[in-house]
């Protein structure tokens, strides 16, 4: 891959500017100096290998191997990369391309070319919504149900949720192209030809960055999310309880064994964080942090805070001056 861990964040702008977006989506923000790609992640929260791989796709087109990618990203985290790019597309995009569309033609009573280059925009604008909504209501609902552990019944699956939005990215493109040639072959209005000619490249630039999303959930995301809906039947049909939070094999150590996962769980306890910011740090859900949680308390006895700490210092998994007291 082109950039990895150690490439400096700053680098990655300076290559290639679409690379901006990314990286508000992921909800970095700007200012960070010389810091590494991982330094960078770390400090706003953000699983590196999820954010290379989301890179990597986008400066290649999406010709990277995402079989390989699929298997080191976290879905969580994806997840609301994908949530994020729906808002920017669905609350600011599209509605400021839609102000300097208005700026750029003419209105006027006789001009009834540009009130239906208007209403075909509002249309599009409109089928890109219903897309998205349908993504975060049904694609994104099923997928959270696969992260905490709930085994899908016997006729559900990511493919069959996901085939018909496919058809939609299809769509998209069709719509996006009929706008394009829309007001390339038959606006000849009076006009502001700067404008609307900055208003055309918005447009060729927002469908670019659409197509790269629509190609990036039809690879990468929906191999990830495969990959965990395998896991979870499989857990399912090995005697896990249907709605039961996905936890990792190692939890199935005899008691008084801890796995690392949990003594990592126990370092964060004993720093004071809460359920919800264990499972940010670890890219886990806060279901799963709660049932390490119950594991450690039936392997060690141990239910208190008070107690973890003193777990931990005695068996040397934190030192003195990272307990909070």
């Amino acid at each position: 891959m082109k950039f990895t861990e150690d490439t400096r964040m700053s680098e990655l702008i300076h290559d290639d500017y679409r690379l901006l977006q990314v990286i508000s989506r992921f909800g970095i923000g700007l200012g960070f100096g010389n810091q590494s790609v991982k330094a960078t992640c770390e400090k706003d929260g953000v699983h590196p290998a999820t954010f290379l791989a989301v890179v990597n796709f986008v400066i290649n087109g999406g010709h990277v191997n995402t079989a390989e990618l699929a298997q080191e990203v976290s879905v969580s985290e994806l997840m609301r990369y994908l949530q994020r790019s729906h808002s920017y597309f669905v609350d600011f995009r599209l509605p400021a391309i839609r102000r300097k569309l208005i700026e750029a033609i003419d209105y006027s009573a006789q001009n009834q070319v540009a009130f239906l280059i208007l209403k075909f925009y509002d249309e599009y604008a409109a089928e890109v919504g219903r897309h998205m909504e349908y993504e975060n209501t049904h694609i994104h609902t099923y997928v959270q149900q696969l992260l905490e552990g709930q085994a899908p019944a016997d006729h559900a699956s990511y493919t069959a949720l996901a085939h018909q939005h496919q058809d939609n990215h299809a769509s998209l493109n069709k719509s996006s192209d009929e706008l394009k040639a829309i007001i390339t072959k038959y606006y000849s209005g009076r006009t502001d030809t700067q404008r609307l000619a900055d208003t055309l490249m918005d447009i060729f630039i927002m469908e670019e960055d659409l197509l790269s999303h629509c190609l990036l959930e039809d690879t990468l995301f929906a191999q990830a999310v495969q990959a965990l809906e395998s896991e979870v039947r499989m857990k399912a049909n090995n005697g896990w309880k249907a709605g039961a939070p996905a936890v990792s094999p190692e939890e199935t150590a005899a008691a008084g064994d801890l796995s690392e996962r949990e003594k990592e769980v126990i370092c964060h306890v004993v720093r004071g964080l809460s359920n919800k910011e264990i499972a940010g740090k670890m890219f886990i859900s806060t279901n799963t942090v709660m049932t390490h949680r119950r594991n450690i308390a039936r392997k060690l006895q141990i239910h208190s805070p008070a107690g973890l700490t003193i777990y931990a210092i005695v068996n040397g998994l934190i030192n003195l001056d990272e307990v909070k007291l």
